[in-house]
């Protein structure tokens, strides 16, 4: 009979293209690795792999054993899913990864009033940007994502995502603007304006040069910052303005330090959305968390009844597999 681990470890090599990079994240050696394999091969006498000078790619054989080997880990994974109570584990991971005005603002909440209900259970989170955190997805190192970012075509490939909440962009002025007093501004009162702006290359630019440009509004921009703590704070000290969401300006504002004015007809607005990779059945404690997160977010729900809803790109490796 076939070795479940021996499936993983084959998987994995799949995954990563070489069995030298399977080996660095199983914590193998290389020559431990490619026996696992050869063991598979010989149990069943045929060659899964064509070896290359760029690594290795699947025979045909290899790719019949694939599709059923990714049908076999997900229903063992939704078997573990279904079965494994939360509440009684000792320790469990979710690993997710969210775009930096998600993972400062709105991630560390959520996390916080999970660990509280499961006290037992770690959510990790890094910071990065959409694309970075598209391709981690595809390798598995992570098993959420939340983005703001617009996804192309390539980010679309091969990945699930969700629509979760729409957040309006505000003009926020500091108590030293003109417009401090004021309760909304029209989007072309902008032209002209000094405004603080996140750098040319991130996705949040990107996206607000675009919009400003479709709207025939040229603004000012008198500085550039990497982080949206240093755009809140340039913006509080002086006289230029940024656009930012409600949720990244919330303790400004009730401290009076900064001001939110709403752009008449809310033509500036983002979309959350949560992205994963739909060949990586959730674990356990993943699906916990979007339980969780589902009352503060309830489209999630439907991500728990059907993962594989608003699903981008590629049909699901393995979907058509024959059924053992």
């Amino acid at each position: 009979m076939i070795s479940l681990y021996k499936l993983e470890i084959f998987a994995l090599v799949v995954q990563t293209g070489s069995f030298s990079a399977a080996a660095e994240r199983l914590l193998m050696t290389q020559p431990a690795v490619s026996q696992h394999i050869q063991d598979l091969e010989a149990a069943l006498g045929a060659k899964l792999f064509a070896r290359g000078r760029r690594g290795v790619t699947l025979t045909e054989a290899g790719e019949t054993l694939h599709r059923y080997t990714q049908e076999i880990l997900r229903l063992v994974a939704e078997a573990e899913s279904a079965v494994t109570d939360v509440r009684h584990l000792a320790s469990g991971q979710a690993r997710m990864a969210a775009t930096p005005g998600v993972g400062v603002y709105l991630l560390p909440d959520w996390v916080q009033a999970f660990r509280q209900a499961h006290p037992n259970l770690t959510v990790t989170v890094q910071t990065s940007i959409t694309p970075s955190i598209v391709a981690g997805l595809r390798r598995g190192e992570m098993d959420l994502g939340f983005v703001e970012g617009e996804l192309d075509s390539f980010d679309q490939e091969g990945i699930a995502a969700l629509e979760l909440e729409v957040n309006e962009q505000f003009v926020i002025v500091g108590p030293k603007h003109p417009w401090w007093e004021r309760k909304s501004v029209q989007l072309e009162e902008l032209a002209g304006k000094g405004m603080v702006m996140r750098q040319r290359n991130s996705q949040t630019r990107i996206w607000l040069d675009g919009e400003l440009q479709r709207a025939g509004v040229q603004v000012q921009v008198v500085a550039e910052f990497d982080n949206v703590e240093s755009i809140k704070r340039a913006v509080a000290k002086g006289k230029d303005i940024a656009i930012l969401p409600e949720y990244a300006v919330r303790s400004e504002l009730e401290m009076g330090l900064l001001r939110a004015l709403p752009v008449e007809g809310k033509p500036l607005q983002r979309t959350l959305k949560l992205v994963w990779n739909p060949s990586h059945p959730f674990s356990a404690v993943t699906r916990a968390f979007l339980r969780f997160l589902a009352h503060e977010l309830p489209p999630l729900s439907a991500v728990l009844d059907e993962r594989r809803i608003a699903r981008v790109g590629k049909s699901t490796p393995g979907a058509d597999v024959p059924r053992l």
